[in-house]
């Protein structure tokens, strides 16, 4: 998120339900193809070389305790037995998972809880759309895997008018804790109080889903968010939504782990690589249409 989470035809109804979204990618719009969730995607098998390298401490019970926001599609979120998280998020890291010879265990949190929650000990993953930035970097390590930038979403035929590079004086949208409520929206408030215009009226939301049926409402007159949720927010919304604007600041997402687990990064990271080149990483980006965000080059340890 520049934090970040589903789906289509399934995740249409369930977002709606469910008050999903997010914002959308790099070259997608409101009519790109949906996501498949039923997509078969080939088998992953445990790869022993790769194994062996994670530390004993992790691999003593076989799994990897994660900490999620499953609010968030079609990053993560969750699927129509209000349990399951499911998402091209939670897809991708079971692949790496079952690389390492791990099972996973996914615990819904909210997204501001998750990194400090990854400190404590309480989980060994933080997996949420989280982006990398130097921030987060000063107390966690972070394996880039994907990349998003922040668009905007308004009402169908932006009745108010909304301008991402000048909205002043209008009622935003933003989920708590994501780099739009903490770095993107200060600025531009800050530009706002410089030219001697009302400031942004910032409504922060828990959880994504809230928002985006915030907006819809027609409570506020915007949110933005992490781009692939926001197109699906407007294909989840059946039309209520639009995108605004363009998206920006594209930046790589990490999987955040403790500063101390640096062989465990290293393993993730070579499991990573094992699946973008035996083709799974795409496979699994494809089936949630978000492959317009594949990282352009290998992945990192806090890049």
């Amino acid at each position: 998120m520049g934090k970040g989470r589903t789906a289509l035809a399934i995740m249409g109804a369930v977002a709606l339900a469910a008050g999903l979204a997010a914002c959308g990618e790099k070259k997608e719009d409101s009519n790109s193809a949906a996501p498949n969730p039923s997509a078969s995607v080939k088998q992953v098998t445990k790869d022993d070389a790769l194994a062996g390298k994670v530390p004993a401490k992790i691999k003593e019970d076989g799994k990897i305790s994660i900490g999620v926001d499953s609010t968030y599609p079609p990053n993560e979120f969750l699927d129509t037995d209000g349990k399951t998280v499911v998402g091209f998020d939670v897809d991708l890291f079971n692949a790496v998972a079952t690389k390492l010879g791990l099972k996973t265990e996914w615990t819904t949190s909210a997204f501001d809880d998750i990194i400090p929650g990854v400190q404590s000990g309480k989980y060994e993953a933080g997996v949420s759309s989280f982006t990398i930035n130097d921030d987060r970097k000063k107390n966690s390590l972070m394996v880039s895997y994907f990349s998003a930038g922040t668009q905007w979403v308004t009402v169908k035929g932006n009745p108010n008018k909304i301008n991402p590079d000048d909205a002043c004086g209008k009622s935003i949208a933003v989920q708590t804790g994501t780099v739009q409520e903490t770095e993107d929206l200060p600025k531009k408030q800050k530009a706002c109080k410089d030219a001697g215009k009302p400031e942004i009226k910032v409504a922060p939301y828990q959880k994504q889903s809230e928002a985006t049926a915030a907006v819809a409402s027609g409570k506020h007159d915007a949110m933005l968010a992490d781009s692939p949720v926001c197109v699906d927010a407007v294909r989840a919304t059946s039309g209520k939504l639009e995108l605004l604007g363009k998206v920006y600041d594209s930046a790589p997402y990490g999987y955040v782990l403790n500063k101390d687990q640096k062989e465990f990064a290293e393993a993730i990271q070579g499991a990573l690589k094992a699946l973008i080149a035996d083709g799974t990483y795409t496979e699994i980006l494809k089936k949630w249409n978000v492959q317009d965000g594949a990282l352009s080059g290998t992945p990192g340890i806090n890049p």
